[in-house]
């Protein structure tokens, strides 16, 4: 044998494998229970929603209401 036949006859081998491995694959990979954003954004993100509804009242009140 020619050793581009030989290596055809690997390449060949190595697709037949990955044709009987199809599907075996779990059918999650990620953990159940993992928030996308970590606690430490999450917090951030409500402070500054938070403090500013918060700082928008105080505004208001000190500006004499909805005139």
């Amino acid at each position: 044998m020619t050793t581009s036949r030989r290596l055809a006859d690997r390449k060949v081998e190595r697709f037949e494998k990955n044709i009987t491995k199809r599907g075996a694959v779990p059918e999650t990979t990620k953990k159940g229970n993992d928030y996308p954003v970590g606690p430490i954004v999450l917090g951030f993100f409500v402070f500054v929603v938070v403090g500013s509804s918060l700082f928008q009242i105080i505004r208001t009140a000190t500006s004499g209401g909805m005139a």
